[in-house]
């Protein structure tokens, strides 16, 4: 069953997984943007601007990062190779360009956030079944008897446990009674992603070691953990009536 799903969904066509789950994430976003007063029309913009903000902005870091090899072969540049791209330069300028465009619109920030929490984690899922027909974020070499063969050697299913977190952690906030403190369902929905990433990059056999031995992935998730334990800290000592009055005056 797993090689028949990695041979259907080989690269580049892995990234059909991620189309779906986008579309899939937007539509359960609209659902309940208006709860979060959140007009669809805007979260839709949010959306399109950082997806594209997102792809365009992967493309010029990656380009960036190896300008004398573009400068030797521009075409390259608009190469449709998905493997000419960086990750964290597309997430920083989705972030701007989302960022900019709620600013224009004068979108509540947490209130916003919340709005895009179905769509973000319904794309974790996506992106762990990506992985999994990729085969990239493979796991340790391993004798457990639930391991899958890849690459030459038995792993941990990583992507498996990914997929797995993700749908649990989408369960868990979907399900969750609406709390009337805008900002609180993303911070639970980015903590407990945080958290799942150190439990995850345990069994991980692509890691980035930093001091020799220290996970690079496994810091920046305690550094995420800790501000989101702050921010939730702050939120629940905030007005649920105040929030909730400042939020309703940007429905459009």
């Amino acid at each position: 069953m797993l090689e028949f799903f990695r041979n259907i969904f080989s690269p580049p066509r892995h990234m059909i997984l991620l189309v779906i789950a986008a579309w899939i994430g937007l539509s359960l976003a609209e659902k309940r943007a208006e709860r979060h007063g959140i007009h669809k029309d805007d979260l839709n913009n949010v959306i399109f601007y950082g997806l594209v903000a997102f792809i365009l902005g992967g493309r010029i870091s990656f380009v960036l990062q190896n300008l004398p090899t573009f400068l030797k072969s521009p075409i390259g540049i608009v190469s449709i190779n998905p493997d000419i791209f960086d990750a964290f330069g597309g997430l920083a300028a989705a972030l701007i360009a989302a960022f900019i465009f709620g600013q224009r619109r004068e979108l509540a920030l947490w209130p916003t956030l919340d709005a895009l929490t179905p769509f973000l984690a319904i794309l974790s899922i996506g992106m762990g079944l990506a992985h999994l027909a990729a085969g990239t974020a493979f796991g340790k070499v391993t004798d457990v008897a639930w391991g899958i063969n890849l690459w030459s050697a038995t792993r941990h299913p990583t992507q498996v446990y990914e997929t797995l977190a993700s749908l649990l952690i989408f369960g868990l906030i979907w399900f969750k009674k609406h709390d009337p403190r805008p900002g609180i369902l993303f911070l639970t929905f980015a903590a407990l992603t945080a958290a799942a990433q150190l439990f995850l990059q345990a069994f991980r056999g692509d890691s980035t070691l930093i001091l020799n031995s220290l996970r690079q992935e496994q810091v920046i998730a305690w550094l995420v953990l800790a501000i989101c334990f702050i921010f939730i800290e702050t939120r629940f000592k905030s007005s649920p009536k105040a929030e909730s009055d400042s939020a309703a005056i940007h429905v459009k």
